[in-house]
């Protein structure tokens, strides 16, 4: 009896032992699974982590070489408005020199309005030509469509101050910042689109289609509120100067090319721009332009409405104003202004533009070849333009 009671122990005692020995495996399998999922969950954090990390590293690297642009720019800017600021004491120190201090009277209105009239003849009387240039437009001799690239606007030309083969096209009228260079106007009509030009990035983009080449100088008004009249070296890829155009509430000079704020034109005479303001915005304002400083030497209040105007050209210091309908028609010269006061509408004769497939948004004129360099609806159109003399007053 007690031999069997004894065996009955002992595998009671073999029974709890082995009941404790599978409870600690299933707890410690419980806890090796508990170990395994966070070094799981470690493991998907420390990728997350580098992922991120990897990801901020590339915006720091975005935003520093922004950075460096934008110091550039602002190093660039800078070095302008210190030019400006410069040439502008100089003006000062010029007028005080030349003017003393005006006493502090009571002054007739009349006289005033006879002061200011006196001021705007002899402002009129201060434009001095530069050649002898007396040639004005008589008919349009022949057209030649050469190609249909880029969008509906946009501008192309040559360089109008001195003989060069190249050609360069601005295609758009906002958020563009890369002109394109070809070697030659053929080199231009054998290209596909824009393969054979050769991109030049411009440090701003440009508004409107008021360009212009000169004298190796890109000339264009940066897209913005303000203004600011761009120079920019071609050859040696820089900004030469940059100015403010001084015009108060300016409105786009052309009714029917409403990107084009500030027209920039370039004859036999230098450097031109034709603009309007809210002051007098039913007619088109035309100044003369200092190429290497940008100052505006003198400008002219003209009788050309904005109202049907489409896009102008300078010839020998005479103003010639295309106009258009709403519904694209044939395009006509129909006002002219002539600083030298030589020629007016009147004598100038009605020169119509063979019809074409639209509008143009921009019309360069190139002294060297008188020729007009045309933008119609995507088409680059050249138009060979014959000239008489202005007549003597």
């Amino acid at each position: 009896m007690r031999g069997l009671l004894l065996l009955l122990f002992l595998a009671s005692l073999l029974f709890l032992a082995g009941a404790q020995t599978q409870a600690l495996m299933d707890y410690l399998e419980r806890r090796l699974l508990a170990i395994e999922d966070r070094i799981s969950t470690w493991h998907e954090q420390t990728n997350r982590y580098a992922t991120e990390l990897r990801e901020f590293k590339q915006q720091m690297v975005g935003l520093l070489e922004n950075l460096d642009k934008d110091r550039e720019t602002l190093r660039i800017e800078l070095g302008g408005v210190g030019s400006r600021v410069e040439r502008m004491e100089r003006e000062m120190d010029y007028l005080e020199t030349q003017n003393g201090a005006q006493p502090c009277v009571d002054v007739d209105d009349k006289l005033v309005e006879h002061e200011v009239t006196v001021v705007k003849e002899k402002n009129r009387a201060k434009y001095a030509k530069l050649t002898d240039c007396r040639d004005m437009i008589s008919s349009i001799k022949a057209m030649k469509i050469l190609k249909r690239v880029g969008g509906a606007k946009g501008m192309w030309t040559k360089d109008t101050g001195r003989s060069s083969a190249k050609v360069y096209i601005f295609n758009g009228t906002s958020g563009e910042d890369t002109l394109y260079e070809f070697s030659s106007v053929r080199d231009f009509t054998a290209s596909t689109g824009m393969s054979r030009g050769k991109p030049v990035q411009l440090p701003f983009p440009w508004g409107g289609t008021g360009h212009t080449i000169y004298n190796g100088y890109a000339y264009y008004v940066r897209e913005g509120a303000e203004f600011q009249v761009i120079k920019y070296d071609l050859q040696n890829g820089t900004v030469a100067d940059s100015a403010v155009f001084p015009a108060r509430d300016q409105v786009p000079v052309y009714a029917l090319t409403p990107e084009t704020y500030i027209d920039l034109a370039a004859d036999e005479e230098g450097l031109w721009a034709i603009y309007a303001t809210r002051e007098n915005e039913n007619a088109i304002c035309l100044a003369k332009v200092d190429p290497e400083t940008l100052d505006v030497e003198q400008t002219w209040d003209t009788p050309c409405p904005r109202e049907g105007a489409e896009a102008a050209f300078v010839i020998c210091g005479t103003m010639y104003v295309v106009y258009n309908t709403r519904q694209a028609s044939r395009s006509r010269v129909q006002c002219v202004f002539d600083v030298g006061e030589m020629v007016t509408s009147d004598d100038a004769p009605l020169v119509y533009f063979p019809k074409r497939y639209g509008a143009h948004s921009s019309l360069k004129y190139n002294p060297l070849e008188q020729l007009v360099y045309a933008w119609d609806d995507g088409y680059q159109i050249l138009y060979k333009l014959a000239m008489k003399k202005k007549l003597e007053v």
